[in-house]
């Protein structure tokens, strides 16, 4: 059995220009994520291709793999849209965590990482101390879709009991 690293928590903040799938009208988006069998989903945002969900999720982590990350537009009569789709990396926030800093000014920036072909990301993504905790901002841009970006903060809870980090 795999031992859990600890949790990490997905503050799913919101969606930019999102592609219009219904001609209808805006969309009805939503956010899940897939790691192994495991799936998470936002709640639904009606009528808006830039919506708010300001929602945390919380997923266990085994080991510091990519996260797959979908954006669908949810469908009453039909199958649900996708509206893109993004590769969330946690590496390099493991390793930061895993160098135990403790202490640093509030809002001192740990690492940056750079947008790059294979990232995902649409501006360069901080990782920073920031109350007492290490979080990291990332502007995810959608693959596979006309437009659209998903705004998230990723943050880490360690689990007494755990392996940990």
């Amino acid at each position: 059995m795999d031992h859990l690293l600890g949790l990490l928590s997905i503050r799913v903040q919101k969606g930019v220009n999102l592609a219009a799938t219904d001609h209808i009208r805006g969309g009805d988006p939503y956010v899940v994520f897939r790691l192994g069998n495991q799936t998470l989903k936002t709640g639904v945002v009606k009528n808006t291709l830039n919506p708010v969900w300001d929602e945390v999720l919380t997923l266990p982590i085994f080991e510091p793999i990519t996260i797959k990350m979908e954006v669908y537009d949810k469908d009453r009569f039909s199958r649900d849209d996708e509206m893109g789709d993004a590769d969330l990396d946690i590496k390099p926030l493991i390793e930061v965590l895993r160098l135990r800093l403790d202490d640093l000014p509030n809002e001192t920036i740990i690492a940056t990482i750079k947008p790059t072909r294979t990232n995902c990301l649409a501006e360069e993504s901080n990782i920073t101390w920031s109350k007492g905790e290490v979080i990291q901002n990332m502007v995810l841009r959608l693959r596979n879709a006309v437009s659209g970006e998903v705004e998230v903060q990723l943050g880490w809870i360690n689990v007494p009991g755990s392996k940990g980090l």
